[in-house]
């Protein structure tokens, strides 16, 4: 994992110690002595910055004024605040302003490696993924790279969304979305070893065997997805829920614009789950048969039908779950 790392510090010594030795793991290094400075580098670096290190004193335009500057203009970087004079004031000024970790001088080598590597992944993905996963990442960090990937995609929909929001108060339909659903269905994500990918408007998108391929993602999203039916039944939310699934070799990797990147997966397979998702009904879970082949005859499933994707594509044999033996 190469970055591109933007050093601020008025100290000279300072500025080279950590440029040699983060150069010594292959990142990019931007050195500035202030505050205006800074900002100068971020706006022509846009595209590619990934991480500022800011010493928290410094003349004129101090450390976290700093941050909140460059917030404004590149906010999806990871934020660390260098400082010799650690006071619980500053730290929590420094977490307002959207800091993700401290570095405390003096610092050693291998700290400052280690702490550049575990404040961006905890950025970028530690809200989705099991603590184990996080773990194997910060061991190797290479998995964020681009690089294809044989996974399964899980696409989970609530079903008479749109009737269900024209007669509840947006707060009162926020909070049931938020308690009734992303939060219920995120943790069984993570407890599958899954990661939740995105949130598209009522849909939930979960990924399974990425970033870390932990073997039998098929049959884990698969139980996912029965263990998120059951869950919605048993919880009288008030709706139902469609559930799709594929597997196949996907693009994964950190993918984005300059001013928000996130680590997703895209194509055909994930085009597919999508296509499936919506096909399946209230308490349904459809498969395509790549996901069929990887469980087996573990869990029930029963062939329901071909789906045609485009017409240059191979068509899609889908299954479906079979619930108290009944399709």
């Amino acid at each position: 994992m190469k970055l591109c790392i933007l050093i601020v510090d008025d100290e000279d010594g300072i500025r080279r110690s950590l440029t040699r030795i983060l150069k010594e793991e292959g990142h990019a290094i931007h050195a500035a002595q202030n505050g205006e400075e800074a900002l100068n580098i971020v706006q022509k670096n846009l595209s590619i910055l990934d991480v500022v290190i800011c010493d928290l004193i410094m003349p004129g335009m101090d450390g976290i004024k700093t941050i909140e500057e460059i917030n404004k203009i590149h906010y999806d970087s990871t934020k660390i605040i260098l400082t010799g004079y650690g006071t619980l004031e500053s730290s929590i000024k420094a977490i307002e302003a959207g800091i993700d970790g401290f570095i405390t001088k003096p610092f050693e080598n291998k700290e400052i490696k280690w702490k550049v590597k575990e404040y961006y992944l905890k950025r970028k993905m530690r809200q989705f993924i099991t603590p184990d996963i996080f773990h194997k990442l910060l061991l190797e960090p290479a998995y964020l790279e681009p690089r294809l990937s044989l996974i399964t995609i899980l696409f989970s929909d609530i079903r008479g969304f749109t009737k269900l929001s024209s007669v509840m108060s947006p707060d009162k339909l926020a909070f049931l979305l938020n308690d009734s659903y992303f939060q219920p269905m995120s943790s069984i994500v993570k407890k599958h070893k899954g990661m939740i990918d995105k949130y598209i408007g009522d849909s939930v998108m979960a990924l399974f065997g990425a970033p870390v391929n932990n073997g039998g993602h098929e049959e884990n999203a698969v139980r996912c997805a029965i263990e998120m039916l059951e869950y919605i039944k048993a919880s009288n939310a008030g709706f139902d829920i469609g559930i799709g699934i594929s597997t196949g070799y996907v693009v994964t990797g950190i993918l984005g614009s300059e001013s928000k990147k996130e680590y997703t997966a895209i194509g055909i397979p994930v085009n597919v789950a999508a296509r499936l998702q919506k096909i399946a009904m209230g308490g349904e879970v459809v498969i395509s048969e790549e996901t069929k082949n990887g469980i087996g005859e573990k869990i029930p499933f029963e062939k329901a039908g071909i789906l045609e994707i485009t017409r240059q594509s191979t068509p899609v044999n889908y299954y479906k779950w079979v619930r108290d033996g009944k399709v």
